[in-house]
């Protein structure tokens, strides 16, 4: 029987569900996170369940054709990016493969086989937002990432995600505080000031930078310090101090201020201009995003005739792109910020047949249909967790003919396709698409059709 601390050897069989590598050990399962299907290799066992077992990396007996390296293993390794050590085409043909065995196992649908999953065409820097968390190494002032399940920070040479103006941004600001010696944030005593960096890109190649201090008021240094900054790097447009002096893992503090430049940097999506602040919610890689959401608009019959309501629309980005086509929009969305900075981005951009509600879409749905509005379809695009039980019924209650739907987790989407199978629907159309190069996390695109 395995126990913690054991060093064994074990051949990776495939990739399950959540990217890490299963293999068996005397017919026990073990997961080996950073493993790679025909890898070989020596791992010490982490966690031992009645079930199965998990192990990290060691050494590499014999690397896995796939592997893009035979020589680095570690989270640390790869940035951490958990699937950046397979080859980019490996990376899709498992991205595959997972939402396949989700639709099997979970939506019960025991033939699916889906088309290749859209790669993105930027597999490195693709990111325009990123946060890293301030901290010391060596008497030196560190940003980086956080070890896996640890709150210890590691500096990378070069963020792989990041776009390059982002990484060029956090290596200047890096001199520029080292020489000026601020004080780093400690979370298990709350003192020190320098909590989290955080740059908005955009594609003309402009930045945002927030930096998140332990204060209640900007100081003067700080403001130096940020204002240097911007006389080394022209791309910079704006520059915001954020207020965060609560014990918290929320990064963003309630007070924003901008010291220097624009409110907002600007990024254009089908014609629409977007507005992005602080706070704004927004598609982090925007290439892929386009791309995402013409599959979804073409996979609405006769467009141009709908009413449609746009569920959880954040900033109505979907919304506004399908109103130019649409008869007219609901976008429903529970953040009151996100409601705003899109009525506003529909203002400024003429768009007149988009409506916000602002609230949660179990509620606001009825309150559309109890008002008679006119609804001949929904496009779903939830957070995680999936759809309350109640929307299915509520939709199947409607009679809709159709809805779209894009997830971000495989697992609530695969159950949710359950549900509505039981409600006399079917997945008619499925794509999944590659919005997160280097990472286990697929997005999917689906179009749901009543059959009775």
């Amino acid at each position: 029987m395995l126990k913690v601390s054991d060093i064994i050897k074990i051949k990776i069989d495939k990739i399950v569900f959540g990217g890490e590598g299963l293999g068996y050990f005397n017919n026990f399962a073990v997961f080996v996170p950073m493993s790679v299907p025909e890898d070989e290799l020596e791992i010490e066992i982490i966690s031992v369940k009645k079930t199965y077992a998990r192990g990290l990396i060691k050494k590499i007996i014999k690397a896995s054709p796939e592997r893009v390296d035979s020589h680095k293993f570690t989270f640390e390794d790869f940035y951490g990016c958990n699937f950046a050590m397979l080859k980019y085409e490996s990376q899709l043909k498992y991205k595959k493969l997972m939402v396949e065995e989700v639709m099997r196992k979970i939506a019960g649908l025991d033939n699916i086989q889906i088309n290749d999953v859209l790669a993105s065409e930027d597999i490195y820097n693709y990111r325009n937002k990123i946060i890293e968390p301030f901290s010391v190494y060596d008497s030196k002032i560190i940003t980086g990432f956080f070890k896996r399940k640890s709150h210890e920070v590691f500096e990378v040479d070069e963020n792989i995600l990041n776009s390059k103006l982002g990484n060029k941004i956090i290596k200047e600001l890096k001199e520029i505080l080292n020489k000026n010696k601020i004080s780093v944030y400690d979370e298990n005593t709350h003192r020190g000031i320098l909590r989290n960096i955080m740059i908005r890109t955009n594609s003309n190649n402009e930045a945002m930078v927030v930096i998140i201090i332990n204060s209640n008021k900007i100081t003067e240094n700080i403001k130096r310090v940020l204002l240097k900054l911007r006389d080394s790097i022209l791309e910079i447009k704006s520059i915001y101090i954020s207020l965060n002096s609560k014990k918290t893992n929320t990064v963003i503090g309630e007070k924003n201020i901008l010291i220097y430049g624009e409110k907002s940097i600007k990024e254009n999506i089908n014609g629409i201009e977007f507005h992005i602040s602080p706070t704004s919610f927004f598609q982090i890689n925007v290439k892929q995003a386009k791309r995402l959401y013409d599959i979804a608009i073409n996979f609405f019959d006769n467009i141009d005739d709908k009413y449609i309501v746009d569920a959880y629309s954040g900033t109505g980005t979907i919304g506004m792109i399908m109103a130019k086509k649409a008869k007219k929009v609901y976008a429903i969305e529970i953040v009151k910020s996100a409601s705003e900075d899109g009525v506003k981005t529909a203002k400024e951009n003429g768009i007149d047949n988009i409506e916000f509600i602002n609230g949660a879409v179990e509620k606001e749905l009825v309150t559309l249909i109890n008002n008679n509005k006119k609804i001949d379809t929904i496009i779903f695009d939830p957070p995680r967790k999936g759809l309350e039980t109640s929307i299915i019924d509520k939709v199947a209650e409607l009679n809709l003919k159709e809805v779209v739907y894009i997830s971000c987790n495989p697992s609530t989407f695969a159950r949710d396709i359950k549900l509505f199978s039981e409600k006399g629907y079917s997945l008619k159309k499925l794509q999944a698409v590659d919005m997160f190069p280097q990472t286990s996390h697929v997005e999917t695109i689906a179009l749901i059709q009543r059959v009775f």
